[in-house]
């Protein structure tokens, strides 16, 4: 099991970048910053080590409420305050929650990079959660959860997740449900808050025009100086835990759905050889299962795999959209696609198309300061340092076919495949 290494540096460069660097400030705060003087704007967000995955049933959804009700008020700012600090320089403010991290972020022309970081540590460390907002804020998740209920090729894979993980956290959906938001109070959000967002367990990256130097003072500056660290740990994921299965559900919709996949243990070495076989099965439109579904037998609008890597377990699954009648069909074609890759070489032309589309898509997002401010933080979070562009390009140059091959050999089982099928309601 892949067991995540600690910062062991407390300040300077880090290696294979002249332009990286990190400091881990005394509260715990880790600071890490790219440099890039040839822009005139800095993308900077605030990390914490926080998500869905930290949750409990009856809690579910409670760091991504905070998420939104961070914004409606903090003891120097109020929500029209907020909303207006970063948009009067030209800026912007947004945030988001995922199942482990949740990140408050700002993007700003690099003279107005003080209030950037002001305001974002404000949101944090200082938010009031005013009783009227916070029952008007309820309301608006809740139309977030009904809008996600109406777009079912978005929902299949929330219940996806439920019965893969059961009853480990993993399972809860990331925005909650309407009864568990409706359950939160003013002292439940507070608890969450101090329990969880505390420095030891955050990470402030900045990407841009700003230098390591006057975001570590910005830091000392605005963030508190409090040792208080945390003492929760994680729920961690047993893969023997897990028990494949297959479920139809009936849905008052118009096209059948499909999501196929499983859990699997964390193995960086085999990372690149993952991301890869991923594209070569369903990563784009040249993908294996495009060609196949969608261009040869015209079974699908919408075909695609998902690859998503966590702390300790990983997810593969696979998405088709169809018509009820040819679910079967589908599933038979892409249970043909996934013995092919295990049981034959991929062509080296094939490969090295989908080297180039992977490098490529790297390459052009790394263009931007947001997609760089997330590239420093995700990777110190799952691989506790920064991976240059230079080292990623060589790990992805270095898979080979035989590589690939014996990744899948060794995942995909079809024993192991889990399937989970809406199918539309038959009308009365």
């Amino acid at each position: 099991m892949h067991t995540r290494g600690r910062f062991t540096t407390q300040t300077g460069k880090l290696p294979q970048s002249n332009k990286v660097e990190k400091t881990v400030l005394p509260n715990g705060l880790t600071v890490i910053t790219e440099y890039v003087p040839t822009v005139r704007s800095v993308a900077i967000g605030l990390w914490t080590e926080t998500g869905s995955r930290d949750e409990t049933k009856e809690t579910a959804g409670i760091s991504h409420f905070i998420e939104h009700l961070v914004f409606k008020g903090t003891k120097k700012r109020d929500y029209i305050e907020i909303s207006k600090s970063l948009e009067r320089v030209g800026g912007y403010l947004n945030a988001f929650t995922s199942k482990e991290n949740t990140c408050f972020y700002a993007r700003v022309l690099d003279e107005y990079s003080d209030i950037a970081v002001d305001v974002l540590t404000d949101l944090v460390f200082n938010p009031t959660f005013p009783q009227k907002e916070l029952e008007k804020e309820k309301e608006v998740v809740i139309e977030e959860i009904k809008s996600v209920d109406d777009t079912p090729d978005d929902v299949i894979f929330e219940d996806f997740d439920k019965f893969v993980y059961n009853h480990h956290p993993f399972a809860l959906p990331i925005a909650g449900t309407e009864k568990t938001v409706r359950s939160f109070t003013r002292k439940k959000v507070l608890e969450h808050l101090h329990t969880y967002y505390t420095p030891d367990k955050m990470i402030l990256a900045a990407a841009g025009n700003l230098k390591h130097s006057a975001l570590v003072k910005l830091a000392e500056k605005y963030v508190p100086k409090s040792h208080r660290t945390s003492t929760r740990t994680r729920e961690q994921y047993a893969l023997s835990a897990y028990k494949a299965f297959e479920k139809e559900i009936a849905k008052p919709i118009s096209q059948a759905h499909i999501v196929t996949g499983f859990p699997f243990e964390r193995n960086d070495k085999d990372f690149y050889a993952v991301l890869l076989l991923n594209m070569i099965l369903g990563g784009g439109m040249s993908s294996r299962l495009n060609l196949k579904l969608r261009e040869k037998y015209g079974l699908a609008y919408s075909v695609f795999s998902n690859f998503n890597s966590g702390d300790e377990v990983n997810l593969f699954n696979i998405y088709v959209g169809t018509d009820a009648n040819k679910v079967q069909k589908s599933l038979t074609l892409i249970r043909e696609e996934i013995e092919k890759i295990a049981d034959k070489l991929v062509p080296e032309k094939e490969l090295e198309l989908n080297k180039a589309q992977l490098k490529g898509g790297i390459i052009m997002s790394q263009e931007n300061m947001s997609a760089r401010m997330n590239h420093l933080a995700r990777d110190l979070y799952y691989f506790g340092r920064f991976r240059s562009d230079t080292e990623v390009l060589d790990a992805i140059n270095a898979v080979s076919s035989k590589q690939i091959r014996t990744v899948a050999e060794s995942l995909f089982n079809r024993h192991q495949f889990s399937t989970l099928i809406y199918v539309p309601k038959k009308k009365k």
